[in-house]
């Protein structure tokens, strides 16, 4: 019920030795000037009390990301207020592309990833955030995910 993308979209290998580049399980800096999260974009499966989710990346700003670093192990961080970011994964399964889309990154208790809400446009993956998505969809999301090597399944 989670697929997952181990970097953001912008990530290359060539990063991993570089001093001004890091990529963790939860956070990544790109030479030293863009910031990344990760999160997870839930979708509620209709009929069901299960939540299908996105394991996303999303940009933040050099301080929103210094804020949320600080916060990061503080109990109580939770009540923050959510951060500005741009979607920076690609999710294969939907026709537009899901690049740069904007989010709310809400911070959640230490342990647990954020919540990315998308600002509701008229974007499938939008659209689905707000409506939910059958049990069928959900299937489907896993069937082309599996053909496509794309993604982590956890």
């Amino acid at each position: 019920m989670n697929y997952t993308d181990e970097a953001p979209a912008v990530w290359q290998p060539a990063f991993a030795d570089a001093e001004d580049c890091l990529l963790s399980a939860d956070q990544c800096v790109v030479r030293g000037q863009h910031y990344f999260v990760k999160g997870l974009i839930e979708i509620p499966v209709i009929g069901s009390a299960e939540v299908f989710s996105w394991g996303v990346w999303v940009s933040l700003s050099r301080e929103s990301f210094s804020r949320a670093s600080d916060l990061w192990d503080r109990p109580g961080r939770e009540a923050e207020k959510p951060y500005f970011g741009w979607l920076t994964t690609d999710l294969p399964v939907y026709p537009a592309t899901t690049l740069n889309l904007k989010t709310r990154v809400h911070t959640r208790p230490v342990g647990e990833r954020p919540f990315v809400e998308l600002e509701p446009t008229d974007h499938p993956l939008a659209i689905e955030q707000r409506t939910g998505i059958s049990p069928e969809r959900v299937r489907e999301i896993a069937s082309a995910m599996l053909h496509s090597g794309d993604g982590e399944q956890r």
